[in-house]
């Protein structure tokens, strides 16, 4: 099986500004990523765990690029129940889906097996997936979101790269807590709002069940035609960053990215 390490996981800009082709995928996008800052939306009450912030960041993070369509399992045996379905490829962008990996297991007949973090509902939640049909990479890069200080930190092989006053979600819709990773990079059409860029994260509102067919995707984004004063607690639950900090931050962290996001 092919291994590859990349410390620290720097991807080019050709393979993660994939530009949108037309304005109904903005508006997908925009739905389903950015459904949580938008206003206008219906709430309701929302509860989330705090994740606290580790005493020392992790130099690595091991991650599972997907070569194949994955089931993933409760335990590491193919009997077990599945509990998701992990497709090759993301979505919005058609980027190869790339989890971060917490355990390994060795099951019946000498398989190798991966617990890997899963997207979607319900937020922080893990699988087992076959290690055959993966490949093995490494990230330096890791993303810390601080919601009390309204603050993001970027960290590269265990130390303070950067660190960028956001905005995040206001108390009535509050950005989720917890252990999470980046999805996908998307470069946005030119007055699409959260342009210029768009990290999706593995996140899930715990407010915003559903708008318009959007699953309430939390994103790191930027303030295009949505504004918001650089440290307020302001949005509907998903980052905004400043236009030079969402441009940086795309450069360097790609899919499979851990971001912890906790405080509040």
């Amino acid at each position: 099986m092919p291994t590859g390490i990349t410390p620290p996981h720097r991807p080019r800009l050709d393979s993660v500004r994939v530009v949108l082709r037309s304005r109904r995928l903005v508006r997908c996008l925009i739905l389903a990523l950015a459904a949580a800052c938008l206003p206008g939306i219906t709430v309701a009450s929302a509860a989330g765990a705090d994740a606290g912030i580790p005493n020392r960041v992790p130099k690595t993070q091991e991650l599972a690029l997907l070569l194949t369509t994955h089931s993933a399992h409760r335990a590491p045996e193919a009997e077990s129940r599945q509990v998701s379905l992990l497709a090759a490829r993301r979505p919005i962008t058609g980027e190869q889906t790339t989890v971060p990996v917490v355990g390994h297991a060795t099951g019946k007949g000498g398989i190798q097996w991966l617990d890997v973090m899963l997207p979607g509902r319900p937020d922080g939640s893990t699988g087992w997936i076959a290690q055959n049909g993966t490949r093995k990479l490494f990230t330096g890069w890791r993303i810390i979101v601080d919601l009390a200080a309204r603050r993001v930190s970027v960290y590269s092989d265990g130390r303070t790269a950067r660190t960028f006053q956001a905005v995040v979600g206001k108390p009535s819709t509050p950005t989720p807590t917890g252990q999470f990773f980046v999805e996908e990079t998307v470069q946005m059409e030119p007055g699409a709002a959260g342009g210029p860029f768009a990290l999706a994260l593995s996140a899930r509102s715990n407010v915003l069940q559903e708008f318009e067919g959007g699953p309430g995707q939390i994103g790191i984004h930027g303030r295009d035609e949505l504004g918001g004063t650089l440290g307020t607690a302001a949005s509907h639950g998903c980052i905004r960053l400043a236009t030079a900090s969402i441009d940086w931050l795309a450069d360097r962290v790609g899919p499979g990215t851990p971001v912890t996001i906790y405080g509040g």
